[in-house]
């Protein structure tokens, strides 16, 4: 059973990353902790608790009635307090709900001791299996369909909230921390550790160790690397069009931002075709050129990368289809 973990860290400790699918309910603001610990620090911890009590008492009634307003599940009213260390903070606020009548637990050392956590689930060893193909193989879909499967399945781009490229952030939101990602990474890889499956080694798209604007852990990407390799291999007109089904449906001036965000290492001359070819609406040639380009960057990163142990010709780029021959293929090699 899950029970809401209620989070009273500022808002800005809160945004900077957090327990994945906590609540914020901040005990003080950024500048009323910042009050709190410059009177602690510099006149006395009674001053300080003074202090924030005046902060504490008008959101008393608040706090409560945002807590009682949090769906319960199968009735309960049990909840989970944390902020930092597990000290005055979230002391104060369990004090509250449980006067109020919640059934309340507390986080032992907080979040730093949950953080501790997440840096070692990470740093433990995986059982890994990676997925690697050209850009516009469509591993990403092939990796749902293994998932629907019943294959564990780790998805570093949805965790990252990025495709990966230039044009990775297209139509995505903005991307979290680079701690939120290590946690969301953290607790995946734990809830899929309370799993049991026929196959256990958990398949992963091949990356670089930066998605986007967040880094993969060093200590897990190690792993990755070391990691047993399916390599697939599609056809460039089929990844082409792949590609074009994908990214063409956007405007063109996106398009042309993430041409101009690579231009440096696609070249002057190839960025200013493919930046033509857009303004006159030929995604696919324009999309030609990018993929020429995005194939040899992805033979450079894949060189760090365990040699292939197995190398599967597929016909297109269709999920299903393709998820099926990769597990057949599986099949076959531990006859």
């Amino acid at each position: 059973m899950h029970y809401p973990v209620i989070d009273v860290r500022s808002p800005s400790e809160y945004l900077q990353a957090h327990y994945p699918g906590a609540v914020s309910v901040p005990l003080f603001t950024d500048e009323e902790r910042k009050i709190v610990g410059t009177t602690y620090k510099q006149q006395s911890r009674e001053l300080a608790i003074k202090a924030g009590l005046d902060f504490f008492g008008p959101k008393m009634r608040p706090m409560v009635e945002q807590v009682e307003n949090f769906p319960d599940e199968k009735g309960t009213r049990q909840v989970i307090v944390h902020c930092w260390r597990g000290g005055m903070r979230s002391e104060a606020v369990s004090w509250l709900l449980g006067l109020y009548g919640f059934d309340v637990l507390t986080l032992d050392g907080g979040y730093k001791a949950y953080r501790n956590r997440v840096l070692d689930i990470l740093a433990r060893p995986h059982s890994l299996r990676i997925l690697s193909g050209y850009t516009g193989s469509g591993k990403t879909g092939i990796l749902k369909e293994l998932e629907r499967s019943g294959q564990p399945v780790l998805d570093l781009e949805a965790l990252a909230g990025h495709r990966g490229s230039a044009f990775g952030g297209l139509g995505m939101a903005p991307q979290c921390s680079n701690e939120q990602f290590e946690n969301r990474l953290a607790g995946a890889l734990f809830e899929l550790s309370g799993k049991t499956f026929e196959d256990p080694a958990i398949w992963v798209e091949s990356e670089s160790s930066r998605i986007g604007n967040v880094d993969i852990h060093y200590s897990f990407f190690r792993q990755m690397k070391a990691a047993p390799r399916v390599d697939i291999g599609i056809s460039c007109e089929n990844r082409l069009s792949y590609i074009e089904q994908e990214y063409g449906k956007y405007d063109t001036g996106q398009l042309i931002k993430g041409v101009e965000r690579i231009r440096k290492r696609l070249g002057g001359l190839e960025a200013h075709r493919a930046v033509a070819f857009l303004q006159n609406n030929d995604i696919r040639n324009a999309f030609s050129i990018l993929l020429t380009y995005y194939d040899r960057w992805y033979d450079k990163g894949m060189a760090v990368f365990q040699p292939e142990s197995l190398h599967i010709e597929l016909p297109g780029t269709d999920a299903e289809t393709n998820a099926r021959i990769i597990l057949e293929k599986i099949q076959c090699t531990k006859k």
